[in-house]
């Protein structure tokens, strides 16, 4: 038996619809004490998975909104419990009321992600399944919608699976013929695993190749523009962000920190970072920046070096080049070109060179296309790209300790040897799926998500 929870599952601003969520046995008792159907039903006979429309009353029994209310009985629910959701009109006063008559009707407030932990503890999702859930709440691009879609529904766990139980079969069959040698067992041979294991192993590795373009996908390119001071940089943030998020001025050093901004260009997120122009300085605020800026180019998935097209390149402008040309990718943008064209394309060492105006906006379709050509995703998003980072190293761990396991065949280690590596595999690999994951490991991914979900 668990106990009734309840939480609001929509935002707290104004919005056409809010919806007010209860999971857990007899929570349609304890939703019908606040509301009334107008079919003169009780709630608890309501008709499955039919919304039907009734008054839901707060504390004092006055009716505050006419609504519909949903009655879903387990296991066949989101949480494999029975569950009420009441879709109100979205007036976060409504909501709060409700809110508040349910919890003095016997119900409890949620805690956040509590809806999908119950998902996940009931046998609803696995774990892949449910971090997805988050990952698509939050995903940003439409490609990180649909790679996240794609594992809610289940296609990460039919890849890892197969390979988890092929682990389990490996093991179990060796210590069946240790232990019980006078029953009638197929006698266990390392070597006939060891085409399982090299194609498992080379699966992982290929869910492996796909993490950098699904980190990417996920959290955006992290994008430090650099350059001298008053040079653009700004200006060249402020047009691609398409509103005024930092000053611009005449007078140089105007930029003492790191600005941040998330813009998409072309398909590209782009996660802006606009630092302090750098130069030697006396100033030791302006110092501060530099070396903020320094560190934000050597953190960067992208530098944009940035310079004055209208004038001849400058020992400043030199001194930045070469912090750039160790960045794993770069672009050059020659700015200002509406007032001149000093510098050209083949003045500057970088495979990439664009001339734009940041003030005009020309010249930036030739920056998108560079982004895309570096950026741009190549890859299926069905849900079998990597994006989440625990899920990475679990995976990264217990393709490892496959390696290992093939070395030590390779080497003529006796089973018991091998398989240690093998057991190793499949604890990491039962930490992608939850089927061996810690608890508190469990808590700190439930506790990404809000309350109500």
């Amino acid at each position: 038996m668990s106990h009734v929870i309840a939480a609001v599952s929509t935002g707290h601003q104004i919005s056409a619809i809010g919806i007010l969520r209860l999971s857990g046995d007899g929570c349609a008792k304890v939703a019908g004490k606040v509301f009334t159907l107008n079919s003169g039903l009780p709630l608890e006979q309501a008709p499955n998975r039919k919304l039907m429309l009734g008054a839901l009353k707060d504390k004092q029994g006055r009716v505050i909104d006419n609504c519909m209310a949903v009655y879903t009985r387990g296991p066949h629910s989101y949480t494999g419990e029975d569950t009420v959701e009441f879709h109100c009109h979205g007036s976060p006063a409504v909501l709060a009321a409700g809110l508040e008559a349910l919890y003095l009707a016997g119900a409890k407030p949620a805690q956040r992600g509590e809806f999908t932990k119950r998902a996940f503890l009931n046998g609803q999702l696995d774990l892949t399944q449910a971090e997805a859930v988050i990952d698509l709440i939050e995903a940003e691009t439409a490609d990180a919608a649909a790679n996240a879609a794609g594992q809610v529904t289940g296609v990460l766990q039919e890849k890892l699976s197969p390979i988890y139980n092929d682990l389990v079969d490996l093991c179990s069959h060796f210590h069946a013929v240790l232990d019980y040698p006078d029953e009638d067992i197929e006698d266990f041979g390392l070597e006939s695993y060891e085409s399982t294991l090299k194609q498992n192993a080379n699966a992982l590795d290929g869910l492996l190749q796909t993490y950098n373009q699904g980190r990417i996908m996920k959290n955006g390119v992290s994008a430090a523009i650099v350059g001298k001071p008053n040079v653009g940089k700004s200006s060249l943030l402020n047009a691609l962000a398409g509103f005024e998020r930092v000053i611009v001025t005449e007078i140089a050093g105007t930029t003492r920190d790191t600005v941040e901004e998330s813009v998409m260009v072309g398909s590209t997120r782009l996660r802006l970072i606009d630092t302090a122009g750098i130069r030697q300085t006396a100033d030791a605020i302006e110092a501060m920046g530099v070396e903020r800026s320094k560190s934000a180019v050597e953190n960067a998935d992208l530098v944009i070096f940035v310079c004055d097209g209208s004038q001849p390149l400058t020992d400043d402008d030199r001194k930045v080049i070469d912090l750039c040309l160790d960045a794993q990718n770069a672009i050059a943008l020659i700015n200002k070109s509406d007032i001149g064209a000093v510098v050209q394309p083949g003045d500057l060492p970088f495979n990439m060179v664009v001339p734009i105006c940041a003030k005009t906006g020309e010249g930036l379709d030739l920056f998108r296309d560079a982004v895309d050509m570096l950026f741009g995703n190549t890859m299926p998003c069905d849900g079998l790209v990597l994006t989440n980072a625990r899920q990475f190293d679990a995976i990264r761990r217990a393709h490892g300790a496959m390696l290992a396991a093939l070395s030590g065949l390779k080497q003529g280690l006796t089973p018991d040897a091998v398989l240690t590596d093998v057991e190793e595999a499949m604890e990491a690999m039962g930490e992608v799926t939850g089927a061996t994951v810690r608890e508190d490991i469990t808590t700190r991914i439930f506790e990404r998500f809000c309350v109500g979900k």
